[in-house]
Formats: structure tokens, C-alpha cells, sequence
């Protein structure tokens, strides 16, 4: 009986470390995304991707800035 309290305590605990470095990541991947220049990732997009795929482009991309999301690298392909 014991054992199932501490494992349940132990549990709920880990759960709780585990959301708080979500938000912390979550948090400074706000930040750095305030600090980087969306220009710089267009011009990239520009001159080092002349790729017509869209897939490939986005890839590309993604690898050179992988702060990036899948969403906020799709739009960075439409506005090229």
C-alpha cells in the first residue's frame, strides 16, 4: 500500500517536471523566434532553394533553421 503511494507520488511528479520543461521550451522558442529576423530565413529561402518542390524547399529550410515549424515554414514558402 505504501509502495503504490510513493510510486503515485513519484509519478505525479515526473508529470509535473515534464510540463513545466515543455512551457520553459515552449517559452524560449517564443524567444528566439522574436529575435530572428524573418527576412534572413527569406532570403535564404530564396537564394540557397531555388526548388520548385515545395517539399524539398521546406526541408531545406527547416534544416538550416530547425526552430522553425512545419507551419511557419510553409508560410515562409508562400511568401517567396
Amino acid at each position: 500500500m505504501m509502495v503504490t503511494i510513493i510510486i503515485w507520488v513519484v509519478i505525479a511528479g515526473l508529470l509535473l517536471v515534464n510540463i513545466a520543461l515543455r512551457l520553459r521550451v515552449r517559452h524560449l522558442k517564443a524567444r528566439l523566434g522574436k529575435l530572428s529576423n524573418p527576412q534572413e530565413k527569406l532570403v535564404y529561402l530564396r537564394e540557397h532553394v531555388p526548388h520548385d518542390n515545395k517539399i524539398t524547399a521546406i526541408k531545406a529550410l527547416r534544416e538550416q533553421y530547425p526552430e522553425l515549424s512545419l507551419s511557419e515554414a510553409n508560410q515562409l514558402w508562400q511568401q517567396k
